[in-house]
């Protein structure tokens, strides 16, 4: 009998133990994901170099855990569908402003490297034209540039300023709340699609090629024989395990030559390479600066310049701040983007506009937060209950208490 009874009350604890798991685990689950992240829209987004980032996941707190926030909204974006077509793995997360710079290296543990935007670190990066990052964790505060991209809020000179002004700017936009559209501000959207002279790119992208621009090795080779000038930026160990997470984004170096005029510039196969000459997406090519040739590659790329001139000497000088040259980049945040067809659709003929979609999964209409907490409550209530209705026939862990109250009372 004691066997059994033993049997019995293991089991009651049993379900005890499961009654309290199960509420916590359907709490984590209330939520869908977008199903067009897996389609051929996600892919049309990457191709054009449009990122997806992490907003968040509901049922879980950037100020309670920030680790476990980051690593569930990494699993989101990575089991369905690429980053960026520069790298698969993620890079740039929202995260909320009072987070310390403990809870950023939770979420920096998870590989998330860009934080925005105005977390409140006191480290910080593009909060104006001369806030330029010196350290990886200055990008814990990614700053919030040019305003932002809403119709109403947002403003066509705030947007020119901030470009003319030069640096990092990154513009703020979000296109539902809950069942009502924003609209955007076509003025905006207008002169970024046809006028503003900045490299139009996403958060990871900027970030790879800062990071490409603090250790680098590159060959070169002059036949002045053939007249030819042969280039390329070195894939290093040194270099790639400073930051081993960074894309391999194109990084344009300018060059220089003496007596000598550039004719063209071939890749590997000795097929003309992009002449990037008013080009604003990030890509391989070239194009000249007055008497310099700026060529962007990708690490391990080897280019091949073909000269006019006697007696040609040459100097490689650096990597520009930003690609093709530019003074100014140009980034738009799409904060807690959860229908990337509704969001994406209305900019179809904006192929200039670069976004980074900070992507949060669905949370299921109509479902109770409250829910999952009444059924731990119940659940519990349920356990407690039967376990009485045992103890009472000798049987559980309350069996020993019940007969006693019960020979208490017979004694009175």
């Amino acid at each position: 009998m004691a066997g059994s009874r033993r049997i019995v009350a293991c089991l009651l604890m049993g379900l005890f133990a499961s009654s309290t798991i199960a509420a916590p685990v359907v709490a984590d689950v209330e939520w869908e994901r977008d199903g067009w992240l897996t389609t051929v829209l996600a892919d049309e987004r990457l191709a054009l170099g449009d990122e997806f980032g992490c907003y968040g996941v509901p049922g879980y707190s950037w100020s309670n855990d920030p680790g476990a926030v980051a690593k569930e909204c990494r699993e989101y974006i990575e089991n369905n569908t690429n980053a960026s077509k520069w790298g698969a793995h993620a890079l740039s997360t929202y995260t909320p402003s009072g987070l310390t710079m403990a809870q950023h290296n939770y979420v920096a543990s998870q590989d998330f490297v860009v934080h925005g935007d105005e977390t409140g670190l006191a480290q910080t990066a593009w909060h104006d034209a001369e806030d330029s990052p010196s350290d990886t964790w200055d990008w814990y505060n990614l700053g919030r540039r040019g305003g932002s991209l809403e119709k109403e809020i947002g403003s066509l000179s705030t947007v020119k300023d901030a470009v003319e002004a030069g640096g990092l700017v990154n513009l703020y936009w979000i296109g539902r709340v809950n069942d009502a559209t924003i609209r955007h501000d076509r003025d905006i959207a207008d002169y970024l699609q046809n006028d503003a002279s900045a490299w139009m790119t996403t958060w990871g992208q900027a970030w790879s090629y800062w990071t490409s621009n603090r250790c680098y090795e590159h060959s070169n080779d002059l036949d002045e024989e053939q007249k030819t000038f042969t280039f390329s930026s070195i894939v290093t160990e040194q270099c790639t395990s400073v930051a081993p997470n960074a894309w391999n984004v194109p990084a344009t170096w300018r060059l220089s030559f003496v007596n000598a005029s550039v004719v063209d510039v071939l890749d590997a196969e000795g097929q003309s390479m992009t002449n990037l000459t008013g080009q604003r997406q990030t890509s391989e090519g070239w194009r000249m600066d007055g008497d310099e040739l700026l060529v962007s590659v990708m690490r391990g790329t080897v280019v091949t310049v073909l000269l006019d001139g006697e007696d040609i000497a040459f100097d490689v000088h650096n990597q520009t701040q930003f690609w093709n040259g530019y003074d100014a980049a140009v980034t738009i945040a799409a904060h807690d983007t959860t229908d990337l067809f509704k969001w994406s659709k209305r900019f179809t003929s904006d192929d200039e506009l670069r976004f980074t979609w900070l992507v949060s999964p669905r949370p299921i209409d109509g479902r109770l937060p409250w829910l999952p907490y009444a059924a731990l409550v119940a659940g519990i209530a349920t356990v407690v209950a039967m376990m009485g209705v045992l103890g009472r026939e000798g049987i559980g862990p309350l069996a020993g208490v019940l007969n006693n109250k019960n020979a208490l009372e017979e004694e009175e």
